[in-house]
């Protein structure tokens, strides 16, 4: 009788074609279920809770696997560990019921972007953050990211693609941190759409920098328009914090929109 195992992980994504397996270019799926095969001696298809794209990068990216073997989780940690690239990492797994489904199962998704004004002299300080033109208007960006919490039609926010499903989505919370050399937006959301989070995250600098007002901003929701023309932040800014379930989050509490997950407010630079 098989067993499900839930994995947490998190990968550096530039050298990542995305999370989803291709044939040629190496993506987080692919180098797990090799990593798997080696290890158990089988193809084992791994499931995750969504497809992070190319350049992006997860603290807590979420992925469920079934096993026949019986192998203690602690130690399936440091197999895998072994044989994965320093790039992808596994920090946690564990047993779950057979009910559990990474993608399907979520009950929000937390993703923050972080932007500096110009380049670090440290050279890891650039991994995961864009060099983006410095705004002007830090208040309006703050009203801006206001605006985009609820429940709307996101189409403005993603490309055109005519096997996409309905595009309606809800964003519970969408907080900015102003810095000295930079910023950092954090989306708390139930789901999010293919580009959506950089889409979002461009039309906020939009805004900051002048070229785009908070009636704008409301009329690419209340007019939604897939593929509209927006700047699309650059995917190195782009990091998968967490993926919440009702099982293992601390907590909900009542905000505007509803019963929304509780998470960290601080978001780990």
């Amino acid at each position: 009788m098989g067993w499900r195992v839930k994995l947490t992980l998190a990968y550096l994504g530039t050298g990542f074609h995305g999370w989803q397996r291709q044939a040629v270019e190496r993506t987080v799926q692919g180098d797990l279920e090799i990593a798997l095969e080696d290890l158990i001696g089988r193809r084992i298809p791994v499931v995750g809770a969504g497809r992070t794209d190319a350049g992006v990068h997860a603290a807590g990216q979420v992925a469920h696997f079934d096993l026949l073997e019986n192998i203690p989780v602690q130690g399936l940690v440091r197999a895998l560990n072994g044989r994965l690239a320093s790039d992808l990492r596994i920090r946690a797994a564990r047993r779950v019921d057979a009910g559990f489904h990474a993608r399907r199962s979520a009950t929000a998704k937390h993703y923050a972007y972080r932007a500096a004004w110009r380049h670090s002299p440290f050279p890891w300080a650039g991994l995961r953050r864009a060099v983006v033109v410095p705004v002007r208007d830090p208040s309006g960006l703050t009203a801006a990211a206001r605006i985009l919490e609820g429940c709307h039609d996101m189409a403005s926010f993603t490309v055109t693609d005519p096997t996409q499903g309905p595009t309606l989505r809800t964003l519970f919370r969408v907080r900015v941190r102003h810095r000295r050399d930079g910023l950092t937006v954090s989306f708390l959301g139930e789901g999010f759409l293919r580009y959506q989070v950089r889409r979002m995250v461009g039309v906020l600098l939009e805004v900051g920098w002048g070229k785009r007002n908070l009636e704008g901003v409301r009329r690419l929701l209340r007019d939604p328009e897939p593929g509209a023309r927006l700047w699309t932040a650059p995917a190195v800014g782009l990091t998968l914090e967490k993926v919440l379930y009702r099982h293992d989050v601390a907590g909900f509490e009542t905000a505007r929109g509803g019963v929304v997950p509780v998470v960290d407010s601080v978001v780990q630079e």
